[in-house]
């Protein structure tokens, strides 16, 4: 019964999911806020409950384990969908006069309200994405295999998933939309709490990768200005064959960190001055990885286009086909399919082409794909102000304009694209490149690099927003749909993203790869033996 509580858990996401959808569209027309603020407060959002993660990964090494932390982050999200249906104009209303979806009838009451709501949605989403999959896969470790139970919670979510595209966006007062969410999550947390005490508790291991890097930067910086030993015995923890030094060119300075000085006995504990030759070897993948992080950061900002803008596009397009009036979370649907399916069959091309280029192959294929769906969305909106214009609704955005939702999807597809391309290449770059013990924290990373690009979008706003004024020219972004070019900054976007493109494919050539079945490093001598990876040689270098 246990897991047919999870499976309830995870068909309350899925309705959270399509409430907050539609978001955008709330705050611009419940609230009234202008495209750009509404599209701040959900980028802010999106950063945030990415870059979360890091932080929880910490908490369960060193404090909770994975269902503590499930257990704490649940309640902060049924708490956090509940207040963000309270605080719809009806229910959070001070007065009780005023009563109307509309931008008078929201105060700092609800105001208050919603932005606690999402922050602990924030919140919850995040302790779900550390803890929920690790959690179950400790189960299915220890020996609890698929049960009844599991398929019908699987066969559940993927009803509830058509349903919920279906039926949840034909209610349309906000209160309901946001309160029907809210109570499946109450009743699944209700549900998941009262099987805690027969869930398997995992005690936390009081021990963190990312602390083990701050370590090794810290002991090399008290040892810089040390000479490097002349054996590599003289290194902590170094065996030949299983623990010792790669070569590099510039990282060499991290080395020191491992270096037992004359006197000094190695301890058993964690210690600020001293690291063993593993714990360096981690440091300077981490390190050596930041350049490529970096370029993660322009698909943060594209992905985050798909959340705000494309939805108050898509609000205001036609969605009929016949008689049939489809919800705009279909295209959230053709999204989230698009990365589902193509992500799997991207995880299995990877393994089927083990080569140490082939995970950057993948990551450059969906750097592809934002370039497509900038380009894409660039034409589609310029066909959108065109007819807008020539139905004469430049100052009623409010209007539907006839024109259908469906030249979105194309747009909507490529987004999927690259984010299964980027996720899946990424997880199976960071198992061929890195330990084990780091590849968790890599792959979190990784994720707030590119919650940082969704932050990083709101400057991107206003960078390119002030650049287009000048001269006494308008500025692209205004307070409604409308009266902005967003097709301007969509080429914008195109243009860094190749940018971004050819700075990745650059970063990637010069990185060095290590062969995905190595677990050591160890270099062939001229008599057919294996020596050491580092060169004695070397020992100057920095």
């Amino acid at each position: 019964m246990a897991d047919e509580k999870k499976s309830f858990v995870r068909i309350s996401d899925v309705l959270v999911a399509y409430a907050l959808f539609v978001m955008q569209n709330y705050l611009t027309d419940v609230w009234g806020l202008s495209l750009i603020h509404a599209a701040l407060i959900l980028n802010i959002w999106n950063g945030v409950y990415r870059i979360l993660p890091l932080f929880f990964l910490y908490l369960v090494d060193k404090y909770l384990g994975y269902l503590n932390l499930l257990v704490f982050t649940s309640l902060a999200y049924a708490a956090g969908i509940t207040m963000v249906a309270v605080s719809t104009p009806p229910l959070a209303n001070a007065s009780g006069t005023c009563k109307r979806y509309e931008p008078e009838c929201v105060g700092r009451t609800q105001k208050g309200i919603l932005i606690a709501g999402l922050a602990l949605i924030a919140v919850g989403v995040a302790g779900n994405l550390v803890s929920l999959l690790p959690y179950l896969n400790l189960k299915k470790s220890s020996g609890q295999g698929v049960n009844i139970y599991q398929i019908i919670g699987l066969f559940g979510v993927v009803v509830v998933s058509i349903a919920g595209a279906i039926a949840l966006p034909y209610i349309r007062p906000p209160t309901l939309k946001f309160g029907i969410p809210a109570i499946c999550t109450v009743v699944g947390t209700f549900l998941f709490l009262t099987g805690f005490s027969k869930y398997t508790n995992d005690p936390p291991s009081h021990d963190s990768p990312l602390f083990n890097v701050f370590r090794v930067f810290v002991a090399a910086s008290l040892k810089i200005f040390r000479s490097y030993p002349v054996s590599n015995k003289d290194y902590h923890g170094h065996v030949i064959g299983k623990t010792e030094f790669t070569t590099t060119r510039c990282l060499g300075g991290l080395h020191k960190a491992a270096i037992i000085l004359p006197g000094e006995d190695p301890p058993t504990g964690k210690s600020w001055t001293l690291c063993t030759v593993e714990q360096v070897e981690e440091a300077k993948i981490a390190v050596r990885m930041v350049p490529m992080w970096m370029t993660f950061i322009v698909c943060g900002v594209v992905a985050a286009i798909g959340d705000t803008y494309f939805v108050e596009q898509a609000s205001k397009l036609n969605r009929n086909i016949g008689r049939l009036k489809l919800p705009i979370q279909v295209l959230l649907l053709a999204r989230r399919s698009t990365k589902d399916w193509l992500g799997g069959k991207v995880t299995k091309l990877l393994e089927e082409f083990r080569t140490d280029l082939a995970p950057s192959f993948g990551i450059a294929a969906g750097m592809l794909c934002s370039i497509l769906c900038c380009i894409s969305a660039a034409l589609v909106e310029r066909k959108r102000l065109n007819v807008m214009r020539s139905d004469g609704l430049l100052d009623q955005p409010d209007e539907q304009i006839k024109m259908s939702i469906y030249w979105l999807v194309f747009q909507f597809v490529l987004l999927g694209g690259l984010e299964a391309f980027l996720e899946n290449s990424v997880s199976v770059y960071y198992r061929d490149q890195s330990p084990g013990s780091v590849a968790n924290y890599l792959v979190n990373f990784i994720r707030g690099v590119t919650g940082l690009g969704y932050m990083c979008s709101a400057l991107s706003v206003y960078v390119v927003g002030k650049i287009s004024e000048k001269g006494g020219r308008k500025n692209w972004f205004q307070h409604t749909l409308n009266r902005s070019r967003l097709d301007r900054y969509y080429w914008v976007l195109a243009g860094l993203s190749l940018v971004n493109m050819v700075v990745f494919v650059f970063v990637a050539s010069f990185y060095r790869y290590k062969k995905p079945e190595e677990c050591g490093r160890r270099t062939p001598d001229a008599g057919g033996g294996y020596t050491d990876g580092y060169n004695e040689g070397d020992q100057n270098r920095s």
